[in-house]
């Protein structure tokens, strides 16, 4: 009897070749269409997690010009950069004195405007890039009070029309991608129910006869609900290598991608899949022996 949790065809004397070829063949086609099934959610994962990344990057490049009042000091300056860096809010600063400033705004122009003027009319001014939790309209519009209130600035410049369309589009892209995922998830769980229950319909003549030599049902589920859980990891295992192979290519290609690539989030993905294949391999295991196992004998037959 211990063999037959390992093994399961042992409990059936003298099988046909050719129903163990069929059943050989029906977990071959299983596990295969999991592991395809995984790679579409996998795959898809990969364009959810890409596509925040970049949305939290576009956030990030929205930013304030800070421009400072005439004749505070650097020392001042700096000690107001230093102030803003402290902050929960801001994601980097850069201070632009009034000398570099005029190089920049030379080279856009193409002209010496210092040298027809005389001298140099412009601020120094300190480039915020913020966070991108906050760079909506309503945290925007505190932090400029927040800024406006330091008695070394003047005035507090972002683009209010540009924030409010990227938020927009962000929101849209962000449902609609949901959207997918969610459908995308409904036909992963359907495929590979349906895939497992035509696997055990392929056994269900063996369940049967476990249950005429005395077997218990939770003897006769147990070495199966373990083996779609094995079946599960390996199909998960095969998946994200194909991911694996396909991010190496597009990084190849782009080599910009790499610099998307965070750590902790492939791995969220890793555990994701595993999880998912081993879950839905037993859930849909459970309940396909659950069918076989309450069925009358003359409805094995159909």
């Amino acid at each position: 009897m211990r063999n037959f949790i390992t093994h399961f065809q042992p409990m059936i004397p003298q099988e046909e070749p050719q129903y163990q070829r069929r059943i050989a063949t029906s977990q071959v086609t299983t596990s295969i269409s999991i592991t395809l099934v995984l790679f579409l959610m996998g795959l898809f994962g990969l364009i959810l997690f890409h596509a925040r990344v970049l949305s939290d990057y576009v956030r990030e490049n929205i930013g304030f010009s800070i421009m400072i009042r005439e004749g505070v000091k650097e020392a001042g300056i700096l000690q107001l950069k230093k102030a803003l860096d402290g902050s929960g809010y801001v994601k980097s600063s850069e201070y632009v004195a009034k000398e570099r400033a005029a190089e920049k705004l030379k080279a856009e122009l193409g002209e010496d405007f210092v040298g027809f003027l005389g001298y140099n009319p412009l601020l120094p001014a300190i480039d915020l890039r913020i966070k991108a939790p906050y760079a909506n309209s309503d945290s925007l519009a505190r932090i400029e009070k927040r800024l406006l209130a330091y008695p070394e600035v003047k005035e507090v410049f972002y683009q209010k029309s540009l924030v409010d369309a990227i938020n927009s589009n962000i929101r849209k892209i962000s449902f609609i991608l949901l959207g997918f995922s969610a459908i995308l998830l409904f036909i992963a769980i359907v495929l590979i129910n349906n895939t497992i229950r035509l696997s055990v319909y392929s056994r269900r003549f063996i369940i049967r006869s476990m249950q005429l030599v005395g077997a218990t049902e939770g003897f006769i589920r147990r070495p199966l609900l373990v083996r779609s859980i094995i079946h599960g990891c390996i199909s998960a295992f095969f998946a994200l290598l194909m991911l694996m192979v396909l991010v190496y290519f597009a990084i190849e290609q782009l080599p910009e991608l790499l610099e998307l690539q965070d750590p902790l989030m492939l791995v969220a993905l890793v555990v994701f899949l595993f999880l998912l294949g081993a879950f839905i391999s037993w859930i849909s295991t459970w309940f396909a022996v659950r069918k076989y196992l309450r069925m009358r004998t003359d409805l094995l037959y159909s």
